[in-house]
């Protein structure tokens, strides 16, 4: 009986509305206070910078997905065009980052719902969330598309009346030339710093578009279908984010809080008054939810790349469902970690996803140059500009961003790298003892 395989059933809308799910849109508002002391104020070119310095690894990723259409996604990439020492580094680092992405859906979740019904311990939403996360994604990946669809829609909604609402102040209170003004994109000379650092913590808001890359085995002509999905996903959000941001700074040009965390409320209720701010609070829910979905879907999926490359057991983490065709030990196996979501802080999950994602993009980057320009010995000026010079900028842009994560975070993420490479000796080396016994015994 052959081994089941996964289905290919899905699209270029499907793999966009799983890459933002996974993104949320709203992400927005959640880190709109300390994005807005970061900045300065200056939102619009702080988001504008952040793009720029994601623009490149998305390009390097959808070069890479074209060469490795597999779901193992940067590990693979490493592997392969690198060497697979390298890979398992990529790899190990990137496992930290998926593990902990449902785990921070989880966790917001249960705040947002103890927050309005405090009567109920976080503890009992974080056991329901994990249950109906684990349920939907064992059903099928087409089940988790449709309800990140539903989700992305209902988010886009809410930016577009918060933006309408907006428009109509500014409209109302000082006419159709502020509209047309520049003034949200001016930036002073002791403005840089500002810019620089709140791009720094804005570039997180487009984490999430390199997850469709681990999907790539269930992606109809993913060579095709997920590049463009990446370009789609990072241009839908740099788009939302933008206008957001250039409205709300030509209607509010005072807005002040006392409390970041709770800013974006503040904000909310300016715009909209209190209707519109349960409404808020409503859509972010759902949006934390599909958060979940997508980062569950996509870490059973990285799981099963590993276990293809055998870091973890095989047999284990490469079985799939003979009906469903979906890795239910994997999607069980993440819930229960997920369970964890009960003692950790939801900061210190945030930046350890940071630290994962960022070794990646950082190697992706690296793997264009090594395959195109290095192997493939592609040295024209066009191909020198796109694989050497542009997955260079990448580089840099990266390596900066990760030299501003805290220090803690830094040396907790080097000792998982340290850990790894150590159980990779011993797998190793337990694995040559056994085989020099079975020699012995056949001999």
């Amino acid at each position: 009986m052959s081994k089941p395989q996964f289905r290919r059933t899905l699209k270029t809308p499907q793999i966009v509305f799983m890459g933002l799910a996974w993104m949320t849109p709203m992400i927005y508002f959640t880190v709109y206070g300390v994005a807005f002391e970061s900045a300065n104020g200056l939102m619009t070119p702080a988001y504008l910078v952040a793009f720029l310095a994601i623009v490149f690894t998305a390009y390097s990723y959808s070069r890479m997905v074209k060469v490795y259409p597999t779901g193992g996604s940067a590990y693979t990439y490493t592997s392969k065009s690198i060497h697979p020492k390298a890979g398992f580094f990529v790899g190990w680092a990137l496992l930290i980052d998926y593990i902990f992405s449902p785990i921070i859906a989880i966790l917001t979740f249960g705040i947002f719902m103890h927050t309005e019904f405090p009567n109920v311990p976080i503890f009992v939403w974080i056991i329901i969330m994990n249950i109906v996360l684990a349920a939907v994604n064992i059903i099928g990946i087409r089940s988790a598309a449709r309800i990140s669809g539903l989700s992305v829609f209902v988010q886009i909604g809410f930016i577009l009346i918060f933006c309408l609402l907006t428009a109509k102040d500014i409209y109302l209170n000082q006419g159709a030339s502020a509209f047309f003004t520049l003034e949200p994109l001016l930036v002073g000379e002791n403005s840089i710093g500002a810019i620089f650092s709140g791009a720094a913590l804005i570039c997180f808001c487009f984490l999430g578009f390199d997850a469709v890359t681990t999907m790539a085995e269930e992606t109809i002509d993913s060579k095709k279908t997920i590049p463009r999905a990446i370009f789609y996903i990072i241009f839908i959000a740099i788009i939302l984010y933008t206008m957001i941001s250039f409205l709300t700074a030509i209607a509010f040009p005072n807005f002040s809080f006392d409390n970041p965390d709770n800013a974006a409320y503040s904000l909310i209720q300016l715009v909209g008054g209190n209707l519109f701010s349960t409404f808020f609070i409503m859509v972010l829910m759902i949006a934390t939810f599909t958060q979940g979905l997508s980062s569950m879907a996509s870490v059973t999926r990285f799981l099963y790349s590993l276990g293809e490359a055998s870091i973890l057991p095989k047999k284990l983490f490469t079985s799939l469902h003979p009906k469903l065709r979906t890795p239910v030990f994997n999607i069980l196996f993440v819930a229960m970690i997920s369970l964890s979501a009960v003692f950790i802080n939801l900061d210190t999950a945030v930046l350890f996803v940071s630290f994962g994602a960022l070794i990646g993009f950082i190697f992706v980057n690296l793997c264009v140059i090594a395959h195109y320009y290095i192997k493939e010995r592609r040295r024209g000026l066009k191909a020198t500009f796109f694989y050497l010079i542009f997955p260079s900028i990448g580089v840099l842009f990266i390596g900066w961003l990760l030299t501003l994560l805290d220090i803690h975070t830094l040396w907790i993420g080097g000792a998982w790298i340290v850990f790894g490479f150590v159980y990779l000796y011993l797998k190793n080396n337990i694995f040559t003892q056994n085989v020099k016994k079975l020699d012995k015994k056949l001999a």
